[in-house]
């Protein structure tokens, strides 16, 4: 097998809530980086990883306090460039023999403006094109005084310091965010340092397909995969990916727990077996799901139901593959991120709501995760590498539970094909005025009420539904969509003419913090 060797940017992470966004910024700029917590940087790690460049990230320590986290001296020694951000800068200016100090007057949080210094450099070509650069400060403590051999490149009311650099060594610290959209012109300031450390932008989505396919056969040899595929955007490309570099060796299994929506089952079978030719088992377990989950109505106890019923089916099924040895799964970057544990203390699995979750070691299979280096956007990018058609490209986020969530309460067969209805003519309002894509997700939840409404000269007595429309970058934090009133009549108008059982229409206007975006 040839091994590609990309040029790799190591980002040391002291904490920051955005350090992501620094490998995002990269990636858009097709420079590798790998993002590692400080605690597992040591000078046999660099030696191992040997950066092009080091990034050192924002953090919520003090430099001040004594067991401040610090990366190792030998950052500065491997003749790399290295940029410090916000407690990165401060980290390297205290290491470095500058000093940092705290005071009320000095801390920063939020919007400042950088105006440029009396030094020029490269690292700010394109900025200080007007006499100020908006600039996103996260602060309390500050610079002092900057180490020896270091200029003063830019300074805010608040901050001297702003940017500043050693061009003689290559490092560069600056005190606010350049990663955040706050500040305007950050991504041009990530384009200058890796330019200047010398990096050609060798990552794109072409070689990485390549590699990814000569990895994935010289770990699966001549055994075969087994993929749990939901129709979802991660399980679909890496199901794609395998088959191209396998082909046969891969079986999918997709699972109807009978909560899907409108037309879903058939769309996802028909698109892989069919057009992809993929071999792809269609367990039609409806009957199963929807009389364990009858007289449920606690939100947690359904979810634990369709999971525990989930590894049983996928098991039956995958146990009449002959010789499956390796278990698919649509793990991305930031999943394997957040499972580390930057304390030191022991790691934390974030997403325990994989729908194969705990099958590897039940099944004695090892794991072919050919997505993890990715961030969401570049699974899409991929996945239009590998001609995956735009309507599975870019299909809204659906949760593994499916319409049990969507649907409070008691699930009843009448309840789902209500829901089913509506939330198809929700989403082809969407699809008709153009903003699908402008949506990062968009749902109706049918509400646990019956409420009395007249149509035409009679009375009725039916459910009412909530339509939710969130936007979001990340899948963390979302806010609500601003529908105009002339979309939600016309919407509503048609529910309730064209959706029996439904009589009233509501609209979620909740913005809603990490972790609350589905209903239940």
């Amino acid at each position: 097998m040839t091994h590609h060797i990309h040029d790799r940017l190591l980002i040391i992470d002291f904490g920051s809530q955005v350090t992501q966004l620094i490998a995002r910024r990269l990636r858009e700029l097709n420079v590798f980086c790998e993002i590692h917590p400080f605690n597992v940087v040591d000078d046999a790690f660099l030696a191992d990883f040997a950066p092009k460049a080091v990034i050192l990230s924002g953090g919520p320590a003090s430099v001040i306090d004594i067991a401040s986290p610090r990366p190792p001296e030998q950052v500065f020694e491997l003749d790399v460039p290295v940029l410090g951000i916000c407690y990165g800068q401060q980290v390297m200016m205290e290491m470095l023999g500058g000093r940092v100090e705290t005071g009320h007057s000095t801390k920063e949080f939020g919007r400042a403006y950088v105006t440029p210094g009396a030094t020029k450099s490269a690292l700010l070509e394109g900025w200080f094109l007007t006499d100020r650069e908006q600039v996103w400060m996260s602060h309390g403590d500050h610079v002092s005084a900057i180490a020896p051999g270091f200029e003063v490149l830019g300074t805010s009311p608040h901050a001297p310091f702003a940017i500043t650099a050693d061009e003689t060594r290559n490092f560069y610290a600056v005190q606010f965010h350049p990663e955040v959209h706050h500040t305007p012109n950050g991504l041009k300031f990530f384009e200058n340092f890796v330019r200047l450390a010398g990096f050609t932008g060798d990552w794109t989505m072409g070689a990485y397909r390549e590699e990814a396919i000569e990895k994935i056969r010289e770990q699966v040899g001549d055994s075969h995969v087994i993929c749990g595929l939901s129709g979802g955007v991660d399980s679909s490309v890496a199901a794609a990916l395998i088959h191209e570099a396998v082909g046969d060796q891969l079986t999918c299994v997709f699972v109807d727990h009978g909560l899907l929506r409108k037309n879903e089952a058939d769309e996802v079978v028909t698109m892989f077996r069919d057009n992809m030719n993929l071999k792809v088992i269609y367990a039609d377990e409806r009957e199963l799901f929807l009389g364990e989950l009858e007289g449920q109505s606690d939100p947690e106890t359904k979810r634990k139901i369709i999971g525990r019923l989930f590894i049983d089916v996928f098991q039956k099924y995958a146990n009449e593959i002959e010789d499956a040895k390796f278990l698919a799964q649509g793990t991305l970057y930031p999943d394997v991120i957040e499972s580390v544990s930057f304390s030191g203390g022991p790691s934390v699995t974030i997403k325990s709501h994989h729908n194969v979750g705990g099958l590897p070691e039940k099944m004695g299979l090892s794991l072919v995760e050919p997505l993890r280096e990715l961030f969401k956007d570049e699974v899409r990018a991929l996945g239009r590498e590998l001609g995956l058609p735009a309507t599975f490209i870019g299909r809204h986020p659906f949760p593994g539970p499916g319409l049990a969530i969507r649907c409070p309460g008691e699930i009843t067969r009448e309840k789902l094909d209500i829901l089913r209805e509506a939330d198809a003519v929700y989403i082809d309002q969407i699809r008709k005025h153009g903003l699908y894509d402008d949506i990062w997700q968009a749902f109706v939840a049918i509400l646990p009420v019956r409420t009395v409404g007249v149509m035409g000269d009679g009375r009725t007595y039916d459910f009412a539904c909530a339509l939710r429309a969130v936007t979001s970058v990340d899948g963390m934090t979302a806010d609500y969509y601003p529908f105009s009133h002339e979309f939600l009549g016309e919407t509503a108008t048609r529910i309730i003419n064209e959706v029996p059982g439904i009589n009233r229409v509501t609209y979620d206007i909740t913005s809603k913090p990490p972790g609350t975006i589905e209903w239940e």
